[in-house]
């Protein structure tokens, strides 16, 4: 574990909590959403927790780290859910929470410390410019953008912009390194894909960079339907139809909402799959008209909701994305989940040869969202979970029909097929903590020098380009 109590001397006056209970519960994440993560990872703690206010203190504390060899685990509001901010050999769980001030705004983009929550962040740009950010977790709210930069890869936003892996997504994030003398890197372009998605393994962000968007007084929508089928064929079909404004376009299979909805349960038959749709108010008369000419049934709307109805009820996007899979849990915590990519063109007929195949062991909830340019969806579907080989098995069934699965049970960068390690990723990895003191344990390639980078496997994150390598 390295010299921790020269550490503490090291970065005496920054503030330390040694508390074992109050380390432990910061040393969690959202990994309990797996049965496997839960088992393999349950012990797992760090020795100190500490809290830098500014900059200078993280690279106090990281040029002390390396000084004394204690590993370092950064962490926001550990809203993830694959141990991203788990410290697998202790040492020290970095807080960076209080990194939270903003910049600056202007048309186009905001700058903000690393430990901003997302839901404050846009409430000070709607209120500053009439902007908002493109994209962002179902945990808005509580979600820190250092954190969802390091360890998520899209969400709310999706359907318009893509992901956190798509140019443009993310202008330029601020990195110090782990090294003796810690520098502070502004990194852009394709420099940004060696921090994306990389747990922090890399390098500690403590400023980024995001692009705005007009910001709408969003309006929440259900949609329901007799089939899954015919849910998820108009929400394909409503997410290319360009003139129309969604911010999110989400599918949840029958019962699952009515089953894990509870606050909009009086709204929903339980043989009902539903649309979730957060829509632009200037896109009203529109999608009135688009649900008339598909004879589909609005079921609940924000805008024409009473002030008793709307008491109590959670965003459409806290129905979506991985609050879905929370609220099940929240109902049956025997549960689990997946990450399936359906790939374009054929999404629609594969989601509904896989519901076929699975029946109600694993029902299905989906998200549309661009992806290579294209519409269309992620599934997050609801895995009925039994054993671990069946897990397996399940997963190696939607493999071997045409759709990738992003492997929620598993820890690593790579083992998910989440972010892909190049000899690019490496490289920056042995510069900027060459002592692999950063997040250890969660890079394969750098655990393992044997490592196959080759691997054809697709990863939502994929290296970088080699043009870069050149």
């Amino acid at each position: 574990m390295g010299d921790i109590a020269k550490l503490r001397r090291l970065i005496d006056g920054m503030r330390i909590e040694d508390n074992p209970q109050l380390v432990k519960q910061k040393s969690r994440d959202f990994y309990w959403y797996s049965p496997v993560l839960k088992r393999q990872l349950d012990h797992v703690t760090g020795d100190l927790v500490v809290s830098p206010k500014d900059e200078a203190e993280v690279v106090r504390l990281l040029a002390a780290a390396h000084e004394c060899e204690v590993p370092v685990t950064t962490r926001g509001a550990g809203t993830g859910n694959y141990g991203q901010a788990m410290p697998l050999s202790g040492g020290v769980v970095l807080n960076m929470t209080e990194l939270k001030g903003v910049t600056g705004v202007k048309p186009g983009s905001v700058t903000a410390g690393a430990g901003a929550i997302m839901f404050e962040l846009d409430e000070e740009t709607r209120a500053t410019s009439g902007q908002e950010i493109r994209l962002h977790p179902s945990t808005y709210r509580t979600a820190t953008i250092g954190g969802f930069i390091a360890g998520g890869s899209g969400g709310v936003g999706s359907i318009n912009w893509g992901g956190l892996r798509d140019l443009g997504n993310i202008i330029r994030a601020r990195v110090v390194t782990c090294e003796a003398s810690p520098r502070v890197l502004d990194l852009t372009g394709d420099d940004l894909g060696k921090v994306a998605h990389a747990y922090g393994t890399n390098g500690v962000i403590t400023e980024v960079e995001l692009p705005l968007s007009a910001a709408y007084a969003w309006i929440d929508v259900l949609v329901g339907f007799d089939s899954l089928e015919a849910a998820t064929r108009f929400a394909d079909d409503l997410g290319h139809q360009d003139g129309i404004l969604v911010k999110n376009l989400a599918v949840v299979s029958a019962p699952l909402p009515h089953d894990y909805f509870l606050r909009h349960q009086k709204f929903i038959r339980r043989d009902q799959s539903v649309v979730v749709v957060m829509l632009a108010p200037h896109a009203v008369g529109a999608f009135e008209t688009f649900c008339a000419r598909k004879r589909a049934a609005i079921l609940f709307r924000s805008d024409k909701a009473t002030a008793e109805e709307l008491k109590g009820l959670p965003p459409a996007y806290e129905l979506s994305w991985n609050h879905t899979t929370l609220r099940g849990l929240r109902v049956d915590p025997t549960i689990t989940y997946l990450q399936v990519l359906y790939p374009y063109p054929n999404a629609v007929d594969l989601v509904a040869k896989m519901a076929r195949i699975f029946g109600d062991e694993v029902p299905d909830h989906l998200e549309f969202v661009r992806f290579n340019g294209n519409v269309t969806c992620f599934g997050l579907p609801i895995v009925r979970f039994t054993t671990e080989e069946r897990l397996e098995a399940i997963i190696k069934t939607f493999e071997d029909n045409g759709c990738p699965v992003f492997n929620p049970h598993r820890y690593t960068l790579e083992e998910g097929g989440m972010k892909q390690s190049d000899p690019v990723q490496l490289a920056f990895k042995g510069e900027a903590d060459p002592k692999g003191l950063l997040n250890p344990g969660k890079m394969i390639a750098w655990e393992d020098p044997d490592f196959d980078l080759g691997s054809g496997k697709l990863y939502l994150f994929p290296g970088i380009p080699a043009a870069e390598q050149a």
